[in-house]
């Protein structure tokens, strides 16, 4: 299969950033490095209008992407094919020398075997009909979710493909500042790039859940927009992060017209993430999981069926949403 789906568009720092030889401050034992962003703004996203560009919270979970497979539409799990031993040696080697504009990849001697309903993502370059690594070696793909594999267990908690319907983390219509819990049909996010968040997932930095009872959703990208921000100043963005209640977020997505991404993460500042406590985690939210216009069967144990034991409930923080003894 060589149908092309989408990742997200590749998204630059808004400030130029330099890379130090260090651990990183995103998530321990993560990276055996860190980018740290410098006070001048990167040329290359001068020209995206960035002051009238949308800013949203990076939310911090695994990326996903939904788009059709065996005639419906299908969440897809993100999975990046990445270099066998052997070739990752050779090509870190040629990036310690800052030579890796030299290196030539053999992709099908040099990357490790994907399943066979593994798809590249659409943007990343090809040649002779073959999809080429990125600058970090890695090529983007996705695998579809399917029922009963393991493996991807966390993102079935949030599918249910006889009805159609995923649960879905997002601003409530009538106050952008309460977060709603709803179901949203497949067919309505095909080919959006969304976000899987909760108990099992990068060290659930929002607090969702419990080892026994965890607690999963998908979160549409660029849903969370970012009010009063202030100007794309150095010193500025530093002093917002450190001191806002509004900036305990793990970055911000900038959404420009030209359909361009530009991001700018709390690491690259220096600061820490995760946090203790977080805005989305912090922030109230309303349940509204309503299964009685479905005909099809949701298991009593299910995510969907405990959820819509709890309709209409409110929470004053979305960490509150507690499955014990439901």
């Amino acid at each position: 299969m060589q149908r092309l789906c989408s990742v997200q568009q590749k998204i630059s720092c808004v400030f130029v950033t330099e890379v130090k030889d260090e651990s990183s401050l995103k998530r321990e034992n993560q990276v055996p490095f860190r980018v740290l962003a410098m006070e001048s703004i990167n040329p290359k996203v001068c020209e995206a209008d960035l002051h009238n560009a949308i800013p949203t919270e990076k939310v911090d979970g695994t990326c996903c992407y939904v788009a059709p497979y065996k005639g419906q539409p299908y969440l897809w799990a993100r999975l990046d094919r990445k270099p066998n031993k052997q070739a990752e040696k050779r090509f870190k080697k040629c990036v310690h020398s800052k030579q890796e504009k030299d290196f030539v990849w053999n992709v099908e001697d040099d990357f490790k075997p994907v399943p066979d309903n593994w798809i590249p993502a659409k943007e990343i370059h090809q040649c002779n009909g073959s999809p080429l690594p990125d600058e970090a070696g890695h090529i983007p793909g996705w695998v579809p979710v399917e029922k009963g594999n393991k493996q991807y267990c966390w993102h079935s908690s949030v599918i249910n493909y006889e009805a159609g319907v995923a649960l879905v983390l997002r601003p409530q219509a009538e106050d952008t500042d309460i977060s709603e819990v709803s179901l949203v049909q497949l067919c309505d996010l095909l080919e959006q790039t969304l976000e899987l968040i909760g108990t099992n997932i990068n060290s659930n930095p929002y607090g969702l859940g419990s080892k026994k009872y965890p607690v999963h959703f998908l979160v549409p990208h660029g849903i969370f927009p970012i009010k009063n921000l202030p100007k794309l100043r150095h010193s500025d963005l530093l002093s917002w992060f450190e001191s806002c209640k509004e900036a305990r977020i793990e970055g911000i997505v900038w959404h420009c017209k030209n359909g361009g991404l530009v991001k700018l993460h709390r690491h690259h500042l220096g600061l820490i993430w995760p946090l203790p406590e977080t805005h989305l985690g912090s922030q109230p939210a309303v349940i509204n999981v309503d299964l009685a216009k479905y005909e099809c069967d949701f298991q009593p144990k299910s995510l969907f069926a405990v959820l819509s034991c709890m309709l209409g409930q409110r929470m004053e923080k979305l960490k509150d949403i507690i499955l014990d003894g439901v």
